[in-house]
This record gives C-alpha cells, structure tokens and sequence, in this order.
C-alpha cells in the first residue's frame, strides 16, 4: 500500500507490522504510482476484521460463501473474483476454520492461473495451507498479508496495474459485505464502533476505481462496481459522527450481495 498515495493499499496492507514484510518487500523502493508501493499504511484486511471482531461476537462460519464457478477469459472479471476470495481469506482466518480455508485457496489459485500467476504464488498458497494445516493461525495470517501483496507486486511487474487495483476492490467490497452482514446480525451491538473503519475503506475503494484506465472503467461490470460503492458511500461516509443504521446496513448488504452474484454471472 510512496511518493503518490497507495490505492486501497491504505486499507489492506501492512501498518506496524514491519516483520509481515519480507526482507526483499521491504527493501524494494517505492515507485510513483506503484500500486504496491507503501511505507506505512494503516490497515491490513486481518485488522478490519479484527476490528470488528472486537465489537460483536461475530458468527464468521455463517458468512461463508459457496465456490465460484471456472474463472472466465475476462481477465477484469477474474481480478475482482480473485479480489473476493483473499477477502475470504481473512474471513476464514477468523473462523480459524482449516478446511475452509484449503478450499477457499483452491480456488484463489484457480484464478491465480487465469492472470498467470499461477507458477510464481503455488508454492506461498500451499504454505498457508500448511499453516492452516497446522493451526499456525498467527503465522497464517502473516502469509495472507504478504501474499496479497506479492499477487499485486507481480501484476505490477507484469506492467497489469489496472488488475492490481480490481483484485484491491475485490477485497474491499468483499470486506464491506462482511461487515454489513454483522452489523445485520448484531442489531444490539455499537453501530458507531462496528462501522469506524468503514469510511476509510470506502474512500480507497473510490480512490482505487479512479486509478483505473478510463477504458477499463468504461466496462459495464465497473460501472455497477462504481454505482455501489458510490451508494454505500453516501449512507456510510459520515460514521464518525451518526451511526449506520439496521436499514442502512440491509441495504448496503443486498447491493453488495447482488454485485457479487453479478460478478460470477456467466
């Protein structure tokens, strides 16, 4: 997640934990417009969860999701599925559920292969399933956060920025149907708490969609991704100051819900 400011990287990548970075990641310079690029980012993906987790006691099994169908051709498609599935991921890493979580990777290096990463990521996938193997969720996690960023260091090297940033968005809005999913489930819980981080997701989700290529963004699919995110953002973007509501969430929820059916239509 630098001379120009990472894309959702701000949100997903890593923030103090200096030891998630390999010695060659965190030796590598940072690139204007490098959408790896990162010094400090706030977030990772694990800690938005963890954020939530730490609200409610969040019945994460539930949110489970069956398998997507074969990747497509549409390599922009792909990217955002593949998006959802590390998204997944880190949902699975809190239900500390192993073989979820071996399927789930099963089909992250299913489209792994789709953008022709498949060679380069086999041996960090089968590691992480050997963590969750193992029960080394501690471990896990670190490897989740430094294989998201190396799938988007080799899309970067492979001068494919623009699905760098759809596999960005593909985690967040995926982050963002988990979270409207327990706030729904947790009518009781503090709405204000649960939602905190939400705000900064979405912006990166905004900031992300604008680094795009103006004919990547021209596709239909990103058009629908840009209508929901733009919607979400408008209840969502003052949460530091009123809290979302149970309706505000349900709608959230059922837009995002449908986006992602959309996304794996055939």
């Amino acid at each position: 997640m630098p001379a120009s400011p990472a894309p959702f990287l701000h949100a997903i990548q890593l923030i103090v934990l200096g030891a998630c970075l390999s010695a060659a990641q965190a030796q590598e310079p940072a690139a204007v417009g490098d959408p790896v690029a990162s010094a400090i980012a706030e977030q990772t993906a694990a800690d938005f969860l963890d954020a939530v987790g730490n609200h409610t006691k969040a019945r994460w099994r539930l949110l489970f999701r069956p398998p997507p169908p074969t990747p497509p051709a549409d390599r922009e498609r792909a990217a955002l599925i593949l998006g959802t599935l590390i998204g997944d991921g880190f949902l699975v890493l809190q239900a500390g559920d192993a073989q979820q979580f071996r399927n789930n990777n099963q089909d992250v290096l299913a489209y792994c292969r789709t953008l022709g990463l498949g060679e380069k990521l086999t041996p960090r996938l089968m590691t992480q399933g050997n963590l969750a193997e193992q029960a080394a969720w501690k471990e896990l996690r670190q490897e989740l956060v430094g294989g998201h960023q190396e799938t988007l260091r080799l899309l970067h090297e492979q001068k494919d920025e623009d699905l760098a940033l759809l596999i960005d968005i593909g985690v967040g809005l995926r982050l963002l149907e988990i979270v409207s999913s327990v706030i729904i489930a947790a009518p009781e819980s503090d709405m204000g708490a649960l939602g905190r981080d939400t705000p900064s997701l979405l912006r990166n989700l905004r900031d992300d969609l604008g680094r795009i290529s103006v004919g990547r963004r021209g596709l239909p699919l990103l058009g629908r991704v840009s209508t929901v995110i733009g919607e979400t953002s408008a209840s969502w973007q003052d949460l530091d100051k009123v809290a979302i509501t149970q309706a505000q969430a349900v709608k959230a929820n059922e837009r995002l819900k449908e986006l992602m059916l959309e996304m794996i239509a055939k």
